[in-house]
């Protein structure tokens, strides 16, 4: 399996591993500076694109994607039981999502209508992650993780960059922070931090298997707490997740429902719902007065377990063919 996974004469060493991924070693000034100018171009880049709701944009700051190499440190560390390797490469993870954060936030200040940005694509598609983000994420993780080990596949980092998605969901925390809208934030950081302990996890199985731990002075001790924390981290981000991908389903079966309460009218029907805590949004084209909204609660009462306030947004109207 070794041999498959890291073909032995493509392996790095543990020397150039840590070159790479070890921003305390080698030539650390050019190598900290070209760290922190990426991450703050990466940042305003993908700020611009979450705001002017680009996707182009948007992929260009994946595509910088300077967290990723702090991040696969904390795996080496963990694998290597080096314990200032691990301290260095948390901090610099921790310093960085201050500053995109704050980037973020900053830029919020200055848009003239908050709610517009916070109903865009690019902020929606990052305020809600399901267990299907967590699954990609692992399996990106498992790309960024063999593309660093070996020397015949550094091609593929810049796909693998765009797959995690790092910086955008933290560029979206920063600008919900700044429009007041901190359940949002919540969720773009529920994104950011699956893909990080994913990346980290995926990148930890790799070198274990490739033999890094085995390369590693033996003095070094702590991997089984470290690997404890990893499966509770994992756990915790995906109870969210696992929430979010339950109310997407619920969502549906309350759109059912909605259309059974508006009854047999042509003219009138259900745009779309949303459930989000405790409130289940329903927004409604119809040209008449609606049933009352009693009994449409009573049959989301009936659906979901704890009972969300239905909030109907009707719109008059009708639909012309």
């Amino acid at each position: 399996m070794l041999s498959f996974l890291v073909p032995q004469g493509q392996r790095r060493s543990l020397d150039e591993l840590t070159d790479k991924l070890d921003l305390s070693v080698g030539a650390v000034a050019s190598k900290r500076s070209a760290f922190w100018i990426m991450l703050v171009l990466s940042a305003v880049i993908a700020i611009s694109g979450v705001i002017g709701d680009s996707t182009a944009t948007v992929i260009g700051a994946m595509i910088v994607a300077p967290l990723s190499i702090p991040i696969l440190g904390v795996a080496l560390g963990v694998v290597t039981g080096r314990a200032p390797l691990l301290g260095r490469s948390l901090l610099l993870v921790l310093a960085g999502i201050v500053v995109v954060v704050t980037l973020g936030f900053l830029f919020a200040q200055l848009l003239p209508n908050p709610v517009n940005v916070l109903s865009n694509a690019q902020v929606v598609g990052r305020t809600s992650p399901k267990l299907m983000d967590l699954t990609a994420a692992m399996a990106t993780g498992l790309v960024a993780a063999i593309a660093i080990t070996r020397r015949d596949v550094g091609d593929v980092l810049p796909g693998v960059a765009i797959a995690i998605s790092l910086v955008p969901p933290l560029g979206v925390v920063g600008v919900c922070l700044g429009s007041h809208a901190p359940a949002l934030a919540g969720g773009a950081f529920v994104l950011f931090a699956s893909n990080v302990v994913a990346m980290i996890i995926t990148s930890t199985i790799v070198l274990l298997i490739a033999g890094y731990a085995r390369d590693a002075d033996p003095s070094t001790v702590g991997r089984g707490k470290a690997y404890l924390v990893l499966g509770a981290a994992l756990v915790l981000v995906a109870i969210p997740m696992m929430l979010n991908s339950l109310s997407t389903l619920w969502a549906g079966q309350i759109s059912d429902a909605a259309r059974d309460w508006l009854g047999d009218s042509p003219d009138a029907q259900v745009i779309g719902v949303t459930l989000q805590s405790d409130v289940a949004t329903v927004s409604v084209l119809a040209p008449q007065e609606l049933p009352p909204r009693e009994a449409l609660q009573q049959k989301v009462n009936e659906l979901v377990p704890w009972n969300p306030k239905v909030v109907i947004i009707h719109t008059v109207g009708g639909r012309v063919q």
